[in-house]
């Protein structure tokens, strides 16, 4: 069974499991209230109440935002982790324990996927520090010795802050791998096709220039034979020669059928992205066959498929990628959608700046469309050869 679960979901289900062995102490003060502090200030219902309270706060909160640990954070659950640190603080200072300290653990594997590494440690630092007081008013502990509890608490919590963070780096380079396995096995198929092409081309040129040559050069001098020759011999070479044109025929359309089977299937390079993402689903539509004669062209939209992949795993903070490619008369056609967060002002980076370039100097063109909320939208058209992209532009002009 867990060999079905990923680290992630093993990091919630344990901050879970530790939340709900807290949440027996709150079960014993039920059905026991006198087991709460008789310094506590209220009544006993008011003070479980509150206790209460927090816990379940907590809990609703932890659920809630580590339901997509692994995934690009946003403001809203870096916001979401202060309220579960100050949660995790409540409860110590209303149940006049140290069991906040523990949530603070929970908490401390939580923010190296949350927050950057110096930010986490501040937050930690700040949580178990802020319980000082606690120690001494509510537990009666020397000041020193009150220190000296939060420090030890605050080394419990920087191992499970070390211990995820060393999770989240093994997650991010077995990320960083299957993505170059990816785009090895699509460049490795890619080449395969082009190699193909290359072969095929070769074969058909070495036919017309060789055998067709010869064939033709044979074809003549059957046909002067039959003007010199007479009787059974004349009907001979003109058998003869008869046959030489069909073979002549018959090299002339293998070398035509060679030339025509020599593109490159597109979908073949694609496909092998699109396998084991794990931050992202993507459904691809590909035109099967999808072919180009021009093996550069289609690096340009291998390339361009895998920085659309890349900028919807790593920026857009999306759950699903939609990529549909197909052929338009002279043209490859792409359009990729995704159901990220979007921006209302977008700034172009390196990815999106190089697509467009790459796509522009081979007579291409990039359209994006993004709002806010709605996601990213990217349109890609790149004519299919040399000659398309020269029609295009005389159309243009």
């Amino acid at each position: 069974m867990l060999a079905r679960l990923n680290h992630t979901r093993l990091l919630r289900y344990a901050g879970l499991f530790t939340w709900g062995a807290v949440g027996l102490w709150l079960l014993s003060v039920w059905f026991d209230p006198t087991i709460l502090s008789p310094d506590t200030e209220g009544p006993p219902a008011l003070q479980i109440l509150r206790w209460l309270v927090v816990y379940l706060a907590f809990g609703l909160i932890y659920w809630w935002i580590s339901r997509q640990l692994g995934r690009p954070s946003g403001a809203l659950d870096k916001v979401l982790l202060l309220v579960l640190t100050g949660c995790a603080i409540g409860v110590g200072y209303f149940s006049r324990t140290g069991l906040g300290s523990i949530l603070l653990m929970v908490v401390a594997g939580l923010l190296p996927w949350l927050m950057p590494v110096r930010w986490g440690l501040a937050l930690l630092v700040g949580g178990n520090v802020a319980i000082i007081p606690l120690f001494v008013e509510a537990l009666d502990f020397p000041p020193m010795v009150a220190v000296l509890q939060s420090v030890t608490y605050m080394g419990f919590s920087s191992l499970v802050f070390v211990t995820a963070l060393v999770a989240r780096q093994q997650a991010e380079a077995r990320e960083e791998q299957r993505r170059l396995n990816a785009e090895l096995r699509a460049t490795r198929a890619l080449l395969g096709e082009s190699v193909r092409v290359n072969e095929r081309t070769r074969i058909s040129r070495e036919l017309h220039d060789l055998l067709g040559h010869h064939l033709t050069a044979l074809s003549l001098n059957l046909e002067v034979a039959g003007h010199l020759s007479e009787g059974r011999v004349k009907e001979h070479v003109q058998q003869a020669h008869t046959l030489a044109r069909l073979l002549l025929t018959d090299v002339r359309e293998a070398v035509s059928q060679l030339r025509e089977g020599g593109a490159i299937d597109l979908s073949a390079a694609l496909l092998p992205l699109a396998e084991n993402v794990p931050a992202l689903d993507i459904h691809m539509d590909i035109q099967a066959p999808l072919t180009l004669d021009d093996p550069e062209r289609a690096h340009v939209l291998l390339r361009c498929t895998q920085e659309i992949i890349t900028n919807a795993v790593r920026h857009a903070g999306a759950r699903n990628l939609w990529i549909n490619a197909g052929r338009r008369a002279d043209c490859i056609v792409m359009s990729a959608r995704d159901d990220g967060h979007g921006s209302d002002n977008l700034v172009a980076g390196n990815g999106l700046r190089g697509m467009r370039e790459r796509l522009l100097a081979h007579g291409g063109d990039l359209k994006i469309e993004t709002r806010l909320g709605a996601g990213f939208c990217l349109h890609l058209t790149l004519p299919a050869s040399a000659a398309a992209a020269a029609a295009c532009e005389g159309a243009i002009a």
